[in-house]
């Protein structure tokens, strides 16, 4: 890397350098879904609850022991967590039991955690 930075004036225009740029724009609602997924992801719990399910599909009662919390407030954190489709939630009983919603979510989680992780 170098110390030296080319500087691009206010002044400065190159329209086809902008118009390549262009086409990587978000749009304004899928930049919105995405920072709505990455503020998720910026409370420590919610992440916690993401590391547990990427191993294992488990049930408020577990994830209350395991992280050492109350129903109530684990429950609101899923509730986060499930609007935004980052988990998904089944039915057995009088239990509902958590996963990640998809591989991706898997993903973004593992991937985090390598780049946190990464000497």
């Amino acid at each position: 890397m170098t110390d030296s930075f080319t500087i691009c004036a206010a002044d400065h225009t190159d329209e086809s350098l902008a118009r390549a740029a262009e086409e990587h724009l978000l749009d304004g609602i899928t930049a919105t879904h995405v920072a709505e997924l990455f503020k998720a992801l910026s409370d420590p719990t919610r992440v916690r609850i993401i590391g547990l399910l990427a191993h294992a599909e488990l049930c408020v009662g577990d994830l209350c022991l395991v992280l050492g919390m109350s129903q109530p407030a684990v429950s609101h954190q899923l509730r986060v967590l499930r609007n935004l489709r980052i988990v998904s939630a089944r039915k057995e009983g009088r239990h509902v039991f958590y996963t990640l919603a998809d591989e991706h979510i898997h993903d973004l989680f593992h991937q985090g955690l390598a780049h946190i992780q990464h000497d």
